[in-house]
């Protein structure tokens, strides 16, 4: 089969762009709208004026209430995740992996934000999108040396690293009179101005808002899907900016379907309207770019293979086609359907008791109105009308014979009401395990109730919510780890260092196997922080009375041990540095924290390397001292030898031995 010209796969590419957007506008933009609405407690449409227009906003309460136990199971603590290793040679390796992943988590990117935005467009919109890949820039910076010597000189611009920007040799010091009375020039020196470039690679991990992803609508999984395309909008200045040319760019460039979406426009309904920019500048004009993972046959081999296409305009002009090893999305649905990538938001669990109870309340309250406000029957003719109609408090009704007046009989449906919106309460609980007791326990349901049915309520309660966490932990999370983990592994060609545990490391991928087990932290269904501090304590309580009682030799608790129960109690306390309260024992088997086997051999070498190359230019300077020595002590046995030669034409009577003797100064 012959190679697909770019024609027939932009064909294709278009073809799967137009089909993606069409299942989304069909079966999910409108969903997200309306989701977004009754977040946001925007009226239904079916108001009727003189009537109550109130709105329940139970979808913004269910997922707020749900925010606060999701992120306190995921960003507690700052191991996030955690590696298995497979044998017990893996240990440094997984241990020293954990600690990276989570450090670029926490540090390199915003991890609370990340997944607090992640989550969130989950539990609305159904589909919560993180994209992940890896960065590299180039940070430079100028640095003056004085005095280098010419092998120092050498030394340095040998590094691919640095560039000579500026140069200026001089002497270093005064020249020297030999005994010959030769003047021996001093050393030359250099002092320089050197351009450092030092590349430096980074994974950058995003949030994506869910009408900027596209994927084939019978996806079961994101590793599994035939197509995944981010669509953005991109200002042309940017595309310049990355190396594209500027008039391919600008003849793709006008685009505003992405900031005109109904999507974007409901979002920021409540602050704004119209396009987000309007300005006049044609570089900042924006071009639809389409970034594709799609799995094709592109050279013929009869065989799929997955591929990054990058393409800009209605047309899907090609600028990137080139071979890719995975799709760098991790998604999140709260709630699964089988066989399917995006499952059930948590709002489409309460969208139609919002509607409910707002026409509940919408009732009540105009009962109220009308209860206050009584209407009234009044005889024609035998009352004064504008007395009638005036409902001021103390206000006078003149009629012309009593009765003619009578109060309009209101029914009372309050108590009809408050039990509907009470059963309503009962309903949106069963249904997502939000209530009191997920929250914190009401203090009626402490009357006259057991500690065991306390425990029993709330562990019922947050039933839905463990479910949910074990969901995210085990789809979009572990999934986001393991693509961090390939991204370090795969692009990070020299060690970082870093700080771990108040001490600086060096981490370099490239000695891992990254065939590691992963394990996600998951707070709930482990018990609560409270529970976990006090069984800590108990179990501090027995190493100490084993420890005084069978002393610090026996075989069943080690000091070390004693000391690691005492900094994981600090730990959990909240207090990043353990070692402020509590150090290992000297001399102890067990490893400190942060004190890998592997990081300090790695920092042990760069160590070494760097106090050789110190030794070297020792050396050197030591071995052009030594020449100098010599070639000064053969000048001096040199002139010795003249002056004898010398003394001995005088004693036998040369008139010109004097002459030829030379002076010492």
């Amino acid at each position: 089969m012959a190679r697909m010209d770019d024609t027939e796969l932009k064909a294709i590419v278009q073809s799967e762009i137009e089909q993606s957007l069409n299942y989304y506008d069909s079966e999910f933009s409108g969903d997200r709208i309306t989701a977004m609405e009754r977040y946001l407690g925007e009226p239904f449409g079916n108001e009727q004026t003189g009537r109550s227009q109130v709105v329940d906003t139970v979808v913004s309460d269910c997922i707020e209430m749900a925010m606060p136990s999701l992120m306190r199971v995921f960003t507690s603590t700052k191991d996030v995740v955690r590696f298995l290793p497979r044998t017990a040679e893996d240990v440094p390796k997984a241990e020293q992996a954990q600690d990276y992943v989570n450090f670029i988590l926490n540090s390199d990117n915003n991890w609370f934000q990340l997944a607090h935005n992640w989550f969130k467009d989950s539990l609305l919109l159904r589909m919560g999108i993180l994209k992940h890949g890896w960065n590299s820039s180039i940070e430079t910076t100028e640095e003056n040396y004085e005095g280098l010597t010419e092998d120092e000189l050498t030394l340095m611009l040998s590094s691919e690293e640095v560039e000579l920007v500026e140069q200026d040799a001089r002497p270093a010091g005064e020249p020297v009179q030999g005994p010959d009375g030769q003047i021996i020039p001093a050393p030359i020196v250099y002092d320089v101005k050197v351009k450092r470039s030092d590349e430096q690679g980074r994974v950058v991990i995003e949030n994506i808002p869910p009408e900027e992803f596209l994927v084939s609508h019978r996806a079961k999984s994101i590793d599994d899907a035939d197509f995944v395309c981010h669509r953005s909008a991109m200002t042309v200045s940017d595309l310049v900016a990355m190396g594209y040319d500027r008039d391919l760019v600008e003849e793709h460039a006008g685009t505003d379907d992405l900031d005109n979406s109904s999507e974007v426009q409901n979002r920021f309904r409540d602050i704004e309207s119209g396009s987000a920019d309007d300005s006049g500048d044609p570089t900042r004009r924006e071009v639809m770019v389409n970034e594709c993972y799609i799995r094709v046959d592109y050279d013929g081999d009869d065989v799929s293979e997955l591929r990054r296409i990058l393409t800009i305009g209605d047309t899907s002009e090609i600028l990137e086609n080139e071979p890719y090893d995975y799709i760098p999305f991790s998604v999140l649905s709260p709630i699964l359907m089988p066989h399917r990538l995006v499952g059930r938001s948590f709002a489409d669990l309460v969208l139609d008791l919002q509607l409910i109870r707002s026409t509940v309340l919408r009732q009540l309250l105009d009962n109220l109105y009308l209860t206050n406000n009584a209407r009234v029957v009044a005889v024609e003719g035998q009352t004064n009308l504008d007395d009638v109609m005036n409902s001021r408090p103390g206000g006078i009704i003149r009629v012309r014979q009593p009765g003619m007046v009578q109060p309009l009989a209101i029914p009372q449906v309050g108590n009809d009401a408050l039990r509907t919106l009470q059963y309503l309460d009962e309903l949106k609980e069963n249904r997502t395990g939000m209530s009191k007791a997920s929250m914190g326990l009401d203090a009626d349901a402490l009357q006259s109730t057991s500690a065991v049915a306390i425990s029993a309520q709330m562990t019922a309660s947050q039933a839905k919510l463990e479910m949910m966490a074990r969901i995210f932990a085990e789809t979009g999370v572990r999934h986001l780890m393991h693509c961090v983990l390939r991204l370090v592994t795969m692009y990070q060609n020299k060690p970082r260092i870093i700080r771990l545990r108040n001490k600086f490391v060096a981490i370099d991928p490239r000695e891992w196997d990254t065939e590691f087990d992963l394990e996600v932290s998951v707070g709930l269904g482990t018990g609560n922080e409270d529970q976990k501090m006090g069984m800590l304590a108990q179990i501090a309580s027995k190493q100490e009375q084993i420890l005084q009682t069978l002393g610090a030799n026996n075989g069943v608790v080690t000091l070390a041990q004693y000391v690691s129960t005492l900094r994981r109690m600090a730990e959990m306390s909240g207090f990043k540095d353990v070692d402020s309260f509590f150090s290992m024992p000297q001399g102890d088997p067990q490893p400190q924290q942060g004190a890998d086997p592997e990081m300090q051999v790695e920092m042990q070498k760069i160590q070494q390397e760097m106090e050789m190359k110190k030794y070297e230019i020792d050396q050197k300077m030591v071995l052009e001292r030594e020449k100098l020595a010599m070639e000064m002590q053969l000048k001096q046995q040199e002139l010795g030898i003249e002056t004898e030669l010398e003394a001995a034409r005088m004693a036998a009577g040369d008139p010109a031995g004097n002459a030829n003797i030379p002076r010492i100064v």
